[in-house]
């Protein structure tokens, strides 16, 4: 059981800690679309230009992505065959082509977006629901919102400054050194503390403090980084997501708010904060903590099923889901297993 008050002791905060990895995997990050000169080229596009010679610019770009790219186009498609499991071959290419231009006009909204004032920026947002995180602030435990790799979730930062909840992002460091300080730019510009994941205790720490505060603290679930794993079914198939939201919620007893933030048209966002998802204390941890994670990935399921063009997987989603679930299969057959055995 939680202690009382919610605090929890460093042994449970190791267990929280998202750096209990060897790191993320390294194909989420290193896909031809996350790299400092895209960035840095679009950056400047972005800037200097209309924006509709952008977005312009940005289909005739992905065009070429979803033709040059091949690994990567069909990584898209095969992850979309489980959300759209009638579509054609054809259809699931003119599929993987709507999110590779869907992923450029958010990601050049973003870059435009951080400079906004915040008169500008609220003419961006149609809000539904977001009284949800001061009521849940309401409580003094502090919010955990929580979304996953779809929609424009990096541009929530305008919406929480213009509503005055103080928030913080807790993200994994990019590969390419020069997308992570732009990263880190941009939320600084929008008024957004980071928490970078560290190899210490300190990432889980951290988070704790700023529940503490009764601040918002915004991590994306929908993928697990090694131990840092819960089990939950996303569209019939065995997934595993990030434990450690799910678990400081349980701990802490800070709801799980879900957040998505889509687009409607250019330069224009529904922002929808869904109803808090509180976790069952009296519930055994682990049993309390799966629970909490399958509700929210039953949520982002059928956000996902509307726009599945919003969802930003740019590597086989499902491959590694499926290398994860035989990982824990072996373990659970041999205890002692942390992998297959050595050859000889």
């Amino acid at each position: 059981m939680p202690r009382s008050g919610g605090q929890f002791s460093f042994s449970e905060a190791q267990a929280t800690d998202v750096t209990d990895s060897t790191g993320p995997d390294p194909r989420w990050l290193t896909h031809g679309l996350n790299n400092g000169w895209f960035f840095t080229l679009s950056y400047r596009l972005v800037r200097a230009l209309p924006r509709s010679i952008s977005y312009g610019l940005a289909a005739i770009g992905t065009w070429i992505a979803w033709h040059a790219m091949g690994d990567t186009t069909r990584a898209i498609e095969d992850n979309l065959r489980a959300v759209v499991p009638d579509a054609s071959p054809r259809e699931l290419s003119e599929l993987a082509l709507a999110t590779y231009r869907s992923y450029a006009r958010d990601v050049a909204d973003l870059m435009a977006g951080v400079w906004a004032s915040p008169a500008e920026s609220a003419s961006m947002f149609v809000p539904h629901g977001v009284e949800m995180f001061d009521r849940v602030r309401a409580q003094g435990r502090g919010a955990l919102i929580v979304t996953g790799h779809f929609g424009n979730w990096e541009l929530g930062g305008l919406l929480m400054r213009n509503l005055g909840v103080p928030l913080d992002v807790v993200a994994m460091p990019e590969a390419d050194e020069q997308v992570n300080r732009m990263r880190h730019t941009f939320r600084q510009q929008m008024g957004i503390e980071t928490i970078e994941v560290r190899q210490s205790l300190d990432t889980a720490l951290q988070i704790r403090q700023r529940l503490a505060q009764n601040r918002a603290v915004a991590i994306l679930m929908d993928r697990h980084v090694d131990r840092d794993r819960v089990e939950v079914q996303l569209f019939g198939r065995r997934a595993y997501f990030l434990r450690t939201p799910a678990l400081l919620s349980y701990l802490t007893g800070a709801p799980l708010v879900p957040c998505f933030i889509v687009r409607n048209g250019p330069r224009r966002f529904d922002v929808v904060a869904e109803d808090a998802i509180e976790v069952d204390r009296t519930l055994p941890r682990d049993e309390g903590v799966q629970q909490v994670a399958q509700r929210f990935a039953t949520v982002l399921e059928r956000y996902i099923r509307r726009r599945p063009e919003c969802w930003y997987q740019f590597y086989p989603y499902w491959k590694v889901q499926t290398d994860e679930a035989s990982r824990e299969d072996r373990k659970r057959l041999l205890p002692n297993s942390q992998g297959p055995p050595p050859n000889g």
